[in-house]
């Protein structure tokens, strides 16, 4: 049975990431649970990239994730407060399907960050869903980039992600690849998709020290405009003070 609105309640959860010594750890006064400060929890954004669904309703172990259904090219706006453990991420068409359109299960691990990722089209989805491995990365004045693939085509696409005319990311993934955070110079930045038929894509984004991006590659081939085929997000950011906390929060940038 498809879940039903109003929801099970959702938390905004803020990210910070904090620089001690040579290692980065999690704030772990901003992963917490209102109903009880002794269970553990991860943070967990969602994102609906599945170009025919026009709104999909997450549910996460059978609680609604949001309190909207989620819009296509739309997300949680921020990682969201979520028990830890063994979780299943069910995806659901929000205008016909009484089943999952989309599942998937993952071990989210206490204290630390996770994306999922609708993806697909034409009765053809699944749910991606990756660590998202801040603890790994240092503020050192750089700034962090990676992309999903959820274009839905047979063919692997060239993507290249370049900045000062030298590349960061020259690869060709399969549909469903999540790359991992490279470092990147802050700055200008340019990010190419093309097939060489039906997908041609490019854009320029400004990207700043220390702060963390996921670039968003979607659409249907030979139908969504280039220019709607690549978007961004900021995941939030690196910082080598407590006291200088970085929002997750942030809009998914079009244009």
């Amino acid at each position: 049975m498809k879940p039903l609105f109003p929801v099970f309640r959702s938390r905004i959860l803020s990210i910070s990431l904090v620089l001690a010594g040579s290692a980065v750890m999690l704030s772990c006064s901003k992963l917490n649970d209102d109903d009880n400060q002794n269970v553990p929890v991860a943070g967990l954004m969602a994102f609906n990239l599945a170009p025919d669904q026009s709104s999909l309703i997450l549910t996460l172990n059978g609680s609604n994730l949001t309190n909207f259904p989620l819009p296509y090219t739309n997300y949680t706006g921020g990682y969201l407060s979520v028990y830890a453990g063994n979780r299943t991420l069910d995806a659901y068409s929000s205008t016909s399907s009484s089943e999952p359109i989309a599942t998937a299960s993952a071990n989210l691990e206490p204290k630390k960050y996770y994306s999922s990722f609708t993806i697909g089209a034409n009765s053809n989805y699944r749910n991606v869903i990756v660590h998202d491995n801040f603890d790994t990365l240092t503020a050192t004045g750089q700034s962090y980039i990676r992309y999903i693939n959820a274009i839905p085509d047979s063919s692997r696409p060239t993507v290249t992600i370049a900045t000062g005319g030298t590349n960061v990311v020259n690869q060709q993934p399969a549909f469903g690849f999540v790359a991992d955070f490279v470092a990147i110079a802050p700055g200008e930045v340019s990010i190419d998709i093309a097939n060489g038929s039906t997908i041609d894509a490019d854009r320029t984004i400004t990207v700043e020290q220390n702060k963390l991006y996921t670039v968003l590659l979607t659409g249907l081939p030979g139908t969504t405009p280039a220019t709607e085929m690549i978007k961004f997000i900021q995941n939030g950011a690196l910082t080598e003070q407590q006291s200088k906390q970085s929002s997750a929060r942030a809009a998914i940038r079009s244009n």
